[in-house]
């Protein structure tokens, strides 16, 4: 085994074990059917009708599950692909700069902040919402909050080969947030857009106020 791939091994192990679950999920989802993780999926319109009986007393935990579960379902293998490896190399990012425990943080509240905003915008929506994009989107907006607050160092993490100046990793960000934005105007119903911008949103939020400054940053 190579010193690059066990020093990736080390450091990423919490990020690809997130991966490795999110793939083994979706292997149970093909092997056992939808009736299996259709419950698991989240339905705004349910939410919503959840939310509404919370503020009159009858408070269901449950019903607000899918919030978070959305985040490990996919539709298809593409969806699955496309999603993990774009969560692979920011999360990477994310791991490199502020460490694994911030890396989860990150994950789990855009996830969810994706899947309100989603809920807000969408309150009577019957279709069901699955896929982690909005934490994807929130690991893009988090190394945007990061480097709009401070200098960071070319990142320079496996799988990357080559350090990549900051600028242009923000850049992408932008232009996937500007992509969502305008899906979201066209109102295309084969994808969560609002749950993007969400998760981007939360992102940004995270890594301008709340994450720590990376050893390897500077002020500006």
């Amino acid at each position: 085994m190579s010193t690059d791939l066990r020093f990736m091994l080390r450091e990423q192990t919490v990020m690809l074990g997130l991966i490795l679950l999110i793939s083994m999920i979706f292997g149970a989802q093909m092997m056992y059917g939808e009736d299996a993780y259709w419950p698991y999926m989240m339905v705004p319109e349910d939410i919503v009708v959840a939310w509404k009986s919370a503020l009159a007393g009858d408070i269901h935990f449950k019903a607000f599950l899918p919030i978070l579960s959305c985040a490990f379902l996919h539709g298809g293998f593409d969806h699955l692909f496309f999603n993990m490896l774009f969560l692979w190399l920011f999360g990477a990012l994310a791991v490199e700069l502020v460490g694994s425990k911030w890396m989860l943080i990150t994950f789990v509240v855009t996830a969810i902040c994706g899947s309100l905003f989603h809920v807000v915008m969408n309150t009577d929506s019957s279709i069901p919402t699955l896929g982690a994009s909005g934490a994807v989107m929130g690991f893009e907006g988090l190394y945007l909050g990061m480097a709009v607050r401070w200098h960071l160092p070319d990142p320079d993490i496996w799988p990357m080969t080559t350090p990549i100046p900051p600028a242009q990793l923000a850049f992408l960000g932008i232009m996937g947030l500007t992509m969502d934005y305008m899906g979201f105007l066209g109102g295309n119903l084969g994808v969560a857009y609002s749950a993007h911008l969400g998760g981007f949103v939360a992102g940004i939020v995270l890594g301008s106020v709340a994450v720590p400054m990376p050893r390897l940053a500077h002020r500006r």
